[in-house]
């Protein structure tokens, strides 16, 4: 038996036994996972992080485990999410201890997500490492997914969204983000298993172990070549204005004037082009108090182009049987459409137990957090003949919803106001999730943001034009519309989910060989 500390006994035991390095070990290996996406983009940190994971996990005992997920979800929060007390602190008028305890306790509460995934790894696999390590990847997706509906959902700062620029971005149009995350968790528990079987001199076990780990990272590059989708051969010309307006003044009635003219003075010059993008609320009236407004734009644009703006909308709806505020986009010129936002943010566009919250601190009372959700099933804009699925914001964060929607249109577009989460690493990992979208649904997305970052994306997830943060500019250039599904928008993730299930359903204790957590 070996002793040294490289070996997976010494190793485990070290980390595991050790409740404090274990637990550091754990933050750490969550922190990791951060340095994968925007504007880092070390993906190759994914499986390491997952091994760093496993070698601390794999050896406890199931009561333990809980606390393990839920100390690698506050190393992944705690550095990937922690921009949210900017929101709070800067722009929600609260008090800095207010705001560091209501980020403390965000990021606690999303760690209960990584911890409850645990919780029932250990449940299925309470004393065999080998069925850990097997359902460890079923059991990550899982909670992925789980996060991704429950109490709105959180879809951010999925493992496989780093990889819109790694090796295994090929599978994305296949298998989604899900699918992708499913292979790094799966590659990091193949290294745990080929480290651990190569220790034991197993060679030919540690060697068939890392050959399937290495077919997807082989396989991918070659699917990123595939056309999923057919692109039109006629250009669309679009220009996206970036206004760069403060977030402190954007709701104060005194500047919303300013801040309409500035749009139209943007605007000028690119009044032919056959798409104008403004983006969130760019008009900060509601449009029954914007007509004259709608009216100029419609008389200066050309007759083959079409104005996009976000727009908030309020009026009389059926669904909620009295008038509401919809945080809206609207299609103005040879266009015609208004889209109602479907997946609000809590407290920055509603606030949850408002009887109770509102007018507690600052942050309750956000500038328009009276939204209501707008219906599903919602069709898309027009513009010059082309279908536009717009997603507001957060919604372009959901991968099936954005799938799902991709059917009916030829080309997508998202708006947002970044604004909120200052000179952050969020409004980068927000750019970074709608390139994953694009990558997923074969098609083009134009981006349009209040102050960054504005761009073109093109049906393989890659930035053709962009316009960096904090800066006042017009992006102009070329979309191409495109026919046709991916195999990911005509599935969605319920394959890989479904793998999940059946490797949790079929992995029994009778199928694995009895074998210590130690390795002896």
């Amino acid at each position: 038996m070996r002793n040294d500390v490289t070996s997976p006994k010494a190793l485990n035991t070290l980390l595991s036994d050790n409740r404090w390095l274990g637990a550091a070990t754990l933050v750490v290996a969550g922190a990791l996972q951060t340095l994968t996406f925007s504007p880092f983009q070390f993906w190759w940190l994914g499986p390491v992080s997952v091994l760093l994971i496993l070698l601390v996990t794999v050896p406890l005992a199931p009561g333990k485990l809980f606390r393990a997920g839920w100390l690698t979800g506050l190393g992944l929060f705690g550095t990937g999410a922690s921009w949210v007390y900017i929101s709070i602190s800067e722009y929600g008028n609260t008090a800095i201890p207010v705001a560091i305890l209501l980020t403390v306790i965000f990021v606690a509460g999303l760690a209960l997500f990584h911890g409850l995934a645990f919780w029932f790894w250990g449940k299925l696999a309470p004393g065999n490492p080998i069925r850990r390590l097997i359902l460890f990847p079923a059991i990550w997706i899982l909670g992925d997914w789980l996060r991704s509906w429950l109490l709105t959902g959180f879809p951010w700062l999925y493992l496989g969204t780093a990889h819109t620029d790694g090796p295994l971005a090929g599978l994305a149009p296949v298998t989604g983000v899900y699918g992708i995350t499913f292979w790094v968790t799966a590659t990091g528990a193949a290294l745990y298993a080929g480290w651990w079987l190569a220790r034991y001199r197993r060679p030919v076990a540690a060697g068939a172990t890392l050959v399937v780990m290495l077919i997807p990272w082989l396989i991918a590059p070659m699917l990123n070549r595939v056309d999923w989708t057919r692109l039109s051969t006629d250009a669309t010309t679009v220009a996206a204005m970036q206004g760069n307006i403060p977030q402190q003044i954007k709701w104060d009635p005194e500047f919303l004037k300013d801040q309409i003219v500035t749009y139209l003075g943007m605007t000028e010059g690119h009044w032919d082009k056959d798409l104008i993008l403004w983006p969130e609320t760019a008009i900060p009236i509601p449009q029954d108090q914007a007509g004259a407004i709608i009216e100029h734009i419609d008389q200066q644009l050309g007759e083959q182009s079409t104005l996009i703006t976000g727009i908030p909308w309020y009026g009389f709806s059926d669904r909620v049987e009295g008038f509401t505020y919809h945080n809206s986009i609207m299609a103005i010129g040879n266009g015609q459409g208004m889209y109602h936002k479907q997946k609000l943010v809590p407290f920055g566009e509603y606030v949850p137990l408002q009887s109770v919250l509102r007018g507690l601190i600052g942050f309750f009372d956000l500038p328009m957090s009276s939204f209501t959700r707008g219906p599903s099933g919602q069709s898309p804009l027009s513009a010059n003949g082309i279908k536009v699925m717009p997603f507001i914001c957060y919604e372009v964060a959901y991968p099936d919803f954005v799938a799902f929607n991709a059917r009916k249109a030829g080309l997508l577009l998202t708006i947002s106001n970044d604004g909120w989460f200052g000179d952050s690493i969020g409004p980068l990992q927000h750019l970074q999730i709608a390139r994953m979208r694009a990558l997923e649904t074969g098609r083009y997305m134009l981006r349009g943001t209040n102050n960054g970052a504005t761009a073109i994306i093109n049906n393989r997830g890659q930035l053709t034009e962009t316009i960096p943060q904090f800066e006042r500019a017009t992006l102009t250039g070329t979309v191409y519309t495109a026919t046709g599904s991916t195999p990911y928008m005509q599935t969605g993730s319920w394959p890989v989910l479904t793998l999940a299930v059946i490797l949790i359903v079929f992995v029994r204790e009778r199928i694995i060989p009895p074998v210590s957590a130690s390795g002896s």
